[in-house]
C-alpha cells in the first residue's frame, strides 16, 4: 500500500495543525507540560508493542497514531517555549539517518549487515566525541529501560567491537557456570551475593537469547502471558468445583496446571 508523498504530507500537516489547535483551545491540553504527559508516552509505546505482538494491523495502525500524537504534543510544547518545532525533529532524524548510512547516501561499500552495524557504532561514537559527550561503546542505552531489554542492548553494543561469545553453546556453558555460583551463594545465605549471582545468571540468559536470535524481553513477556492464561484456567476449574485457590492444595493446583498446559 503506497500513496503519493503529497497525500502523506497533507495528512501530516493536518495532524500538526490539529495538535496546535488542541493546545490553543482545549483546557486540558493547554495545561499539559512535557513532564505531565511523559506517562502517556510510555503507555502508548507499550500499547504499540502489544498490538504488534497480536499481529492486528488495524490495532497497530491505531496505536501508532496514538504514539505519533504524543510525539507531536512534545514537539508543540517545545515550539511554544521557543526550543524547537516538529520540523526540527524531522530534519534532525533525517540528517542523522543520512550520516549513519554512508553505504546508502554516499559511496561507502559494505560487505553485509555486520559492517553496517560496525559503521553505525563508529559514526555514533564520533558524533558523541564531537559533542564532548560520553563516547563509550555502551553509551546511549537509557538506564530507565526495562532491565532485560537494557541487558540485550548493552550486549549488542559490546558485540560490535568483538566483546562477545562466539555462539549460543558457549553462552550456555556460561549460564551453567553462573547457576553453579548462584547455588553457592544460596548455600552461603548472603543476600548481597545471591542478588549479584542472580543478576549474572539473568545477564547470561539474555546473552544466550541474543546469540540464539531470541529476545529475552519478548520471551519472558510471552511466558508471563502463558502463566496468566493457565492460572486463570485453574481458577475457573476450581470455581466450577465450588472452591477457590485459597481453599485448594498445591497438589491439586499443580494437577490442574498440568492439564491446562496439555491443552
Amino acid at each position: 500500500m503506497s500513496r503519493p508523498p503529497s497525500e502523506t504530507a497533507s495528512a501530516f500537516v493536518a495532524l500538526v495543525e490539529t495538535v496546535a489547535r488542541l493546545r490553543r483551545e482545549c483546557p486540558w491540553d493547554r495545561e499539559q507540560t512535557s513532564k505531565s504527559i511523559m506517562p502517556f508516552l510510555i503507555e502508548e509505546t507499550y500499547e504499540v508493542l502489544e498490538a504488534l505482538e497480536a499481529e492486528d494491523p488495524a490495532e497497530v495502525r491505531g496505536e501508532l497514531g496514538d504514539l505519533l500524537l504524543q510525539i507531536l504534543l512534545h514537539a508543540e510544547i517545545a515550539s511554544e517555549r521557543g526550543e524547537f518545532d516538529v520540523r526540527d525533529v524531522i530534519e534532525a532524524v533525517r540528517t542523522k539517518m543520512v550520516r549513519r548510512h554512508p553505504h546508502v547516501f554516499a559511496e561507502l561499500a559494505v560487505a553485509g549487515k555486520n559492517e553496517v552495524l560496525e559503521n553505525w557504532s563508529r559514526i555514533k561514537a564520533e558524533e558523541r566525541r564531537a559533542k564532548r559527550e560520553d563516547s563509550s561503546v555502551l553509551a546511549g542505552v537509557p538506564a530507565s529501560m526495562p532491565a532485560l531489554l537494557r541487558a540485550e542492548r548493552l550486549g549488542e553494543k559490546a558485540s560490535r567491537v568483538g566483546f562477545d561469545w562466539p555462539d549460543a553453546p558457549s553462552v550456555l556453558a556460561k549460564v551453567r557456570e553462573e547457576v553453579g555460583e548462584l547455588e553457592a551463594a544460596l548455600a552461603a545465605g548472603s543476600a548481597d551475593e545471591i542478588e549479584a549471582e542472580l543478576g549474572d545468571c539473568l545477564f547470561a540468559l539474555v546473552s544466550l537469547g541474543r546469540k540464539a536470535g531470541v529476545s529475552a524481553e519478548l520471551a519472558l513477556t510471552r511466558t508471563l502471558e502463558r502463566f496468566v492464561c493457565r492460572f486463570r484456567e485453574i481458577e475457573a476449574e476450581l470455581e466450577r468445583r465450588g472452591r477457590s485457590a485459597h481453599e485448594s492444595s498445591l497438589e491439586e493446583m499443580e494437577a490442574l496446571w498440568q492439564e491446562a498446559k496439555r491443552r
